[in-house]
């Protein structure tokens, strides 16, 4: 059961996916990052800017450690931005500065599946340890029915990554309309980075659903199996 090699077949094209779309974004953020956008405005600033033309009163910008560690806290409503991004004006930093805005837009316009992301993130933290667990346990003793409850329960991370594809997109989609309409990208050239890098950043997302849908594929083939078992 530990040294499963049918684990390595549902997870290996997982792990090459997400090992290529790794690739694929940093060669994206590599490329952009050395484009400087014509409004020469640092991530920092787009990001006031748009604070102030969306209306999101109250949402802090802060500097955060780190490479492509941009996020944004709807508890705190704090916009952190790598150093890279707070501090660089390439086309890049506005796209990953924009593309944080949306969740800040997203939060102000409460958005319904990042309401439903925030909503499950207590039972996926916890689902992800004790789905397992309970599939082992139910696994050693045979009781399927423990295993069946493992299994429901580790589900969670594939909704959690179900879950976050429209939050992202929608996110990158509002980005892409801040941007345009703000008239802080201005030509076609810098349009089309901003959508290679998130489009590459979205892609991250689809590589973890990929990943999170096979393993638990890979837990009902063997709860399935077991329960085969028990009826011959």
């Amino acid at each position: 059961m530990f040294y499963d090699p049918r684990y390595l077949c549902f997870m290996l094209p997982g792990v090459i996916l997400m090992m290529l779309v790794q690739w694929y974004v940093k060669s994206a953020y590599s490329r952009w990052s050395q484009v400087t956008a014509r409004s020469r405005v640092t991530g920092a600033e787009a990001a006031q800017r748009l604070i102030q033309a969306g209306g999101l009163y109250g949402v802090q910008i802060e500097g955060i450690a780190g490479n492509l560690t941009d996020n944004y806290d709807p508890r705190d409503k704090v916009l952190r931005l790598s150093r890279d991004v707070y501090s660089s004006s390439s086309v890049a930093a506005l796209a990953i500065a924009a593309h944080e805005l949306g969740h800040a837009m997203q939060d102000k316009d409460e958005y319904f599946p990042l309401r439903l992301r925030s909503a499950i993130v207590p039972a996926v933290s916890i689902g992800s340890y004790l789905g397992w667990i309970l599939i082992v346990i139910g696994l050693l003793v045979q009781m399927t029915q423990i295993a069946w409850l493992g299994v429901l329960v580790f589900s969670g991370g594939a909704l959690f990554a179900l879950a976050t594809l429209p939050v992202e997109l929608n996110a990158s989609a509002r980005a892409r309309r801040l941007l345009h309409e703000s008239g802080l990208i201005q030509t076609e050239e810098e349009m089309s980075g901003v959508s290679n890098v998130l489009n590459a950043a979205a892609l991250t997302y689809v590589a973890a659903l990929v990943t999170s849908v096979m393993q638990l594929l890979y837990w009902v083939t063997v709860v399935l199996g077991m329960s085969g078992r028990r009826r011959s």
